[in-house]
């Protein structure tokens, strides 16, 4: 059985579309399609579950169209909608890939080289230059600057970043 320490979060099946046991999976992170995995992880009554794909297709940066292995029709598709989506942390590249965005940082731990772990990045603001880092931690949730200047180190397998973070930055969101 799958532990929920060796998966992170990578989005939500939306919705189902056509007949023939498609579904709309909403993402924050393609890792699944860089790695050309067979299979993702869903959250089915609190189970983690590993499903295999038969195809997907791309139908924007952030909208997939999946079709599953066994899951032949809408209806048995429509008991999967609003399902979680995982991905194994064994099966993260080591290395940043090419075409890396700011919203892939969706899920991992950020924490600082003098204060520790600060939580989880649950959102990624890039809507402007200045990019922020939307984390949820014990303190609640704090917006933090994503500049690379204040980034120290990034280890993709295990999903952390680690800030060197200027003084008194975080108790401006406290």
């Amino acid at each position: 059985m799958m532990k929920e320490s060796e998966v992170y979060h990578i989005g939500t099946l939306t919705r189902v579309h056509g007949l023939r046991g498609e579904v709309n999976f909403s993402f924050t992170d393609d890792v699944w399609d860089r790695v050309d995995a067979s299979y993702l992880v869903l959250r089915v009554d609190g189970i983690l579950v590993p499903f295999f794909m038969e195809e997907y297709r791309f139908r924007s940066d952030t909208v997939a169209l999946v079709k599953f292995l066994d899951i032949e029709s809408a209806d048995e598709a429509q008991e999967y909608v609003g399902c979680e989506v995982f991905f194994p942390y064994a099966l993260t590249p080591d290395e940043a890939p090419d075409s890396f965005r700011w919203s892939s940082f969706c899920g991992f731990r950020i924490q600082d080289e003098h204060c520790g772990l600060l939580g989880t990045v649950t959102q990624v603001d890039d809507s402007t230059s200045n990019v922020l880092f939307y984390v949820q931690g014990e303190k609640g949730e704090r917006m933090i600057p994503a500049v690379e200047d204040f980034i120290a180190d990034i280890d993709y397998q295990a999903r952390t970043v680690t800030m060197r973070l200027p003084e008194g930055l975080l108790e401006l969101n406290e």
